[in-house]
């Protein structure tokens, strides 16, 4: 199974979820934003998939920093353009895997989906 994971490694829920993969014993290719950034039409298919609410992470301080202006009618487009240029934007972890895709952690989810 080809796993790809995408995240920032300091990030504690990347770093719970990483442990939970290896602990199950499952490879996967770790794409790091920092490094790496993020891909515009990864995250717009992201967003079509799952939801502009689930993809956007607006509890983080890197969406609280935004100005009121910029928070304003956010859209697809809008929050890809935003997530391109601050990766912290977008929910942490994302995984792809054949035939789904899983944004944020829970082991429970992670189970049915990879187990």
């Amino acid at each position: 199974m080809t796993i790809d994971f995408y995240g920032i490694p300091n990030c504690d829920t990347v770093k719970k979820a990483r442990n939970w993969l290896e602990g199950q014993g499952l490879e996967y290719t770790f794409h790091d934003y920092k490094k790496e950034g993020a891909d515009p039409v990864k995250l717009a298919a992201w967003i079509e998939a799952q939801g502009l609410d689930i993809v956007l992470n607006r509890r983080g301080t890197t969406f609280r920093k935004l100005t009121d202006e910029q928070k304003a009618d956010i859209d697809a487009a809008k929050a890809v353009a935003l997530m391109v240029e601050q990766p912290g934007m977008i929910k942490r972890p994302v995984v792809e895997y054949p035939g789904g895709l899983l944004v944020g952690f829970d082991a429970a989810a992670w189970a049915a989906a990879l187990g």
